[in-house]
């Protein structure tokens, strides 16, 4: 039974992992915002846990003072009652000297021991957080790296296309039809008013000939 259950779980496992593998090939960047966001999410985590650490310091630091404080209090109680001749209140104030005297010393040992893994917890946050920006530097590059494959495609798309070079090309060659027959008017339009007036100056000039003649 136990081996049944294990084939089944890599099995989902091994169907997961395709699936990852499958999307990251189709959108790698969409993964890394998948994998940055769950990063973001533990890194959060670990944030609340370098505060509640630093939350309980500050308390066994007060429980610590508390404690280092009552021993003397007591302690220089016992002295008064020792001196007094009161055995029974010294024998109290005594024993609740040792007792506040060996909690203060399991608290400052807890207190160190709080220290330690309160430093190594934030050198580890630390950690967390360069790596954290690391990946948003390195999204940032692979988005632009993205872009400009998908911008190339685009453009190669745009210039190879037979399709696009048709159209392109017929547009111009209407463009130039059009400016031909334009240039074809105009042209026509300046020789028809040139030879009138040559033909007018031609008529004037016979006509003068024929007068001088007479």
């Amino acid at each position: 039974m136990a081996n049944l259950f294990t084939r089944i779980k890599n099995t989902i496992l091994a169907d997961l992992h395709e699936v990852l593998d499958q999307k990251e090939k189709k959108n790698p960047i969409a993964l890394l915002n998948q994998y940055l966001r769950e990063s973001e999410q533990e890194t959060e985590k670990v944030r609340k846990l370098v505060e509640r650490q630093h939350n309980l310091k500050d308390e066994f630091t007060r429980e610590y003072h508390q404690a280092l404080e009552l021993a003397e209090k007591r302690k220089y109680q016992a002295e008064v009652a020792s001196k007094a001749g009161e055995t029974e209140l010294y024998e109290f104030a005594h024993a609740e000297h040792m007792q506040y005297t060996e909690r203060a010393q399991r608290l400052q040992a807890a207190l160190e021991k709080v220290n330690d893994q309160l430093k190594e917890l934030e050198r580890k946050y630390e950690e967390m957080k360069h790596k954290l920006k690391d990946m948003h530097l390195r999204r940032m590059e692979l988005m632009g790296r993205e872009n400009i494959a998908r911008a190339n495609h685009r453009i190669n798309q745009v210039l190879e296309s037979n399709d696009y070079s048709d159209k392109s090309y017929s547009r111009f060659q209407e463009i130039d039809n059009y400016l031909n027959r334009l240039e074809h008017q105009v042209n026509s339009s300046y020789y028809r008013s040139t030879i009138d007036a040559r033909i007018a100056e031609l008529e004037k000039q016979m006509k003068m000939g024929e007068s001088k003649s007479n």
